[in-house]
């Protein structure tokens, strides 16, 4: 890999893909998501006949590095949304059009950008202890990575936009219920679990589920491109509204509590 923040390991025609930057929760920055492109273009190798994502340390992703975008400063904030949103699009497309079934294994904390990744997947395992969080319009901004069309496609308009409009913090066996998730086990057993489900997919009819993503995608994702371009748009409008300056002067620590106005 071009970088240390996405881990590769292939065995027994198992991809585990893990995100690493547990220092940051795994927040998404530009080496993270370029890491994560390379990664799933690298599971297009014949060996691999299913993928794992996952994360290291206690979160498997927290969503985007709010504390990396301040840096950038007012004047430049579109160039960090510019900077990780065009290959964000790309890598879920790429998950999407992979021709092998992905587990994201759900090992802590899921939230923003995190929950768009574990959508993308095609099945998802989380352990009890796992919270997760919309956390987008917490912050002043808008969905991204296909949020605002797979998860919808998942939990259903008034669930989603309950997550998006009250961005309340959403449990495990919550998560369960409204399907978001396929199966939660306890945290000890989250790593035998996915392994177990991972094997039998490694061991399953893999031109078959090829071919049953894809008509899948065809029926309930043929815009995703589209959707991820507004999304885009979106991210690229809300980033320079006073709302989300407000958002990062919370995540920063800079203020206790957001003050709202709509502008």
């Amino acid at each position: 890999m071009a970088n240390d923040t996405v881990l590769v390991k292939k065995e027994n025609g198992i991809c585990t893909i893990t995100l690493n930057r547990p220092q940051a929760m795994n927040a998404l920055n530009g080496d993270l998501v370029n890491g994560m492109v390379e990664a799933f273009q690298a599971c297009y190798d014949e060996s691999v006949r299913a993928v794992v994502l996952t994360g290291t340390g206690n979160a498997f992703c927290l969503g985007g590095d709010i504390a990396e975008a301040s840096q950038y400063g007012d004047g430049d904030l579109q160039a960090f949304f510019r900077d990780f949103t065009v290959p964000l699009a790309r890598l879920i497309t790429d998950m999407r059009l992979l021709p092998k079934p992905i587990i994201a294994s759900i090992n802590g904390i899921c939230a923003g950008v995190g929950m768009s990744f574990a959508a993308a997947c095609d099945l998802r395992i989380c352990h009890s202890k796992v919270i997760f969080k919309q956390a987008y319009t917490g912050v002043g901004i808008s969905q991204d990575g296909g949020f605002t069309q797979m998860v919808p496609l998942i939990v259903g308009l008034g669930r989603v936009s309950e997550m998006i409009y009250l961005d309340e913090v959403i449990t495990a066996d919550k998560a369960l219920d409204w399907g978001f998730v396929n199966k939660v086990v306890a945290p000890e057993e989250i790593e035998a679990a996915t392994a177990k489900m991972a094997e039998q997919l490694a061991n399953g009819a893999t031109k078959a589920f090829a071919t049953s993503k894809a008509l899948i995608n065809k029926a309930l994702l043929p815009f995703l491109e589209c959707q991820l371009e507004s999304e885009r748009h979106g991210v690229m409008t809300t980033s320079l509204t006073d709302d989300y300056k407000e958002g990062i002067a919370v995540f920063t620590r800079q203020k206790k509590v957001p003050e709202f106005k709509g502008k």
